[in-house]
């Protein structure tokens, strides 16, 4: 387990249980009683409120009312809830829209200005449109959770993205190419890259894609990728949404 992801399952497991002691937040995430203390020291820098009470029967409390004073989103991670919320709507079953909208432009308006300026990088590879109902879904798999951090810094970076891919009938070769856009048709996402082998673009399923990872001393152009009529870019799905004036 990961600092980040052994951060947020103390902060989890405080608000869950109020009151609770070090070595058992050491069991739940699986460390030792050095490593949480040093964790719960970094949590109460990053603004929580963390009370120790010492003594029999006392424990560790997260003030309920304690929130962190910087954002610890990472940029996959926003862009991860934006396309998420986007594919719901494009797919016309997000309910409550109003209320995630708002919830997302808070936890935009809270990254700092670097974070914000790739984000808007990464959303504008972001393609939305309708599958075809001839479609077979029937083989339909897990997507890599490594593939968006991976895209991320292959695409801002502008390197090359090395990836194994299972094909329709199931044969798996490793595939190294140029990542210019990504295409989201409910409930299928893929990977639209320039391949330079085959000198064209090819449309990868994200859910085929295995061990995926930027490739260091790459580097590619940006390229137009020509999309159908039907599918538009994630700006066009945002100015849709909002209200008439």
């Amino acid at each position: 387990m990961n600092v980040r992801i052994r951060h947020d399952a103390i902060v989890r497991s405080l608000r869950r249980n109020g009151t609770t002691t070090v070595e058992t937040l050491a069991d739940e995430v699986g460390a030792s009683r050095r490593t949480v203390l040093r964790d719960i020291s970094a949590l109460r820098d990053e603004g929580f409120v963390i009370h120790s009470d010492v003594g029999r029967g006392g424990g560790l409390q997260l003030d309920p009312t304690s929130v962190q004073t910087n954002a610890r989103l990472s940029v996959p991670e926003v862009f991860a809830l934006l396309i998420s919320v986007a594919a719901m709507r494009a797919a016309g079953n997000l309910p409550f829209g109003g209320l995630a909208d708002a919830g997302l432009a808070k936890i935009e308006r809270a990254l700092p200005k670097e974070k914000v300026r790739d984000l808007r990088a990464f959303l504008e590879c972001l393609h939305i449109g309708q599958i075809s109902p001839l479609q077979d879904l029937s083989d339909m798999g897990q997507m890599d959770d490594a593939l968006l951090p991976a895209f991320e810094a292959a695409f801002l970076g502008r390197q090359m993205i090395r990836f194994g891919y299972r094909d329709a009938k199931g044969r798996v070769t490793t595939r190294e190419v140029e990542p210019q856009a990504m295409l989201i048709l409910p409930p299928l996402w893929y990977l639209v890259a320039w391949d330079p082998t085959r000198d064209d673009f090819r449309h990868f399923r994200m859910d085929r894609i295995s061990a995926p990872e930027s490739v260091e001393g790459t580097s590619f152009r940006r390229r137009h990728v020509p999309f159908e009529e039907d599918v538009c870019p994630y700006s066009e799905l945002e100015k849709q949404k909002r209200p008439a004036r």
